[in-house]
């Protein structure tokens, strides 16, 4: 079913709307939040609130053109949360990595002067990915917004785990030059 008449459902606030959303992309919110809180079943309540949530997100938003990456970004939010609720006192070893790879990148503070830098963070990240090559870009995502490990992609691939690695390295630090450049604070 198109993405716009699944947004429309939604705005009629016809409950085939998340039966249909489940039948398009169930299994890959569920994969993605997989990813990140490594329990098939506390994947799927978080697929779940995903549902819930964009019930409640539809209107004001109409993703018509954009529903994935819009229940993506929610799925992502809530198995986050969830690792962070679980996890309080003993965090996952996989977010603590991958953020400490991010982090010599993408500035990690909150406040005010940081939030009005965030349009510009967004666009300077987009614009970096559209110029790099397509495998790194497809690795790049892979690793730090869908949570593959190193493995999976150097399998998906068909590469070695350290020509994986060396690629993000290299990518990492490529990022960081061109927010350098941009004279966003690191």
């Amino acid at each position: 079913m198109d993405d716009k008449f699944i947004v429309e459902m939604y705005l009629n606030r016809d409950e085939n709307a998340i039966k249909e959303t489940g039948i398009k992309y169930g299994q890959r919110l569920q994969m993605l939040s997989e990813n990140i809180v490594k329990d098939k079943l506390t994947a799927e309540e978080c697929v779940n609130d995903t549902y819930n949530e964009a019930w409640n997100l539809i209107p004001p938003n109409e993703p018509r053109d954009y529903l994935y990456p819009f229940l993506c970004r929610i799925v992502r939010h809530i198995s986050l949360n969830c690792c962070r609720r679980e996890n309080a006192l003993k965090r996952k070893g996989e977010i603590i990595e991958l953020s400490a790879e991010l982090e010599q990148c993408i500035p990690d503070s909150y406040g005010i002067e940081e939030q009005l830098d965030e349009n510009l963070i967004q666009n300077t990240i987009n614009k970096f990915l559209s110029e790099l090559d397509s495998d790194k870009r497809i690795i790049f995502v892979r690793r730090y917004w869908y949570l593959d490990s190193v493995s999976e992609i150097a399998e998906r691939f068909g590469f070695s785990e350290s020509k994986v690695k060396t690629i993000l390295f290299r990518c990492r630090n490529k990022l960081r030059k061109r927010l350098e450049k941009e004279e966003i604070n690191i």
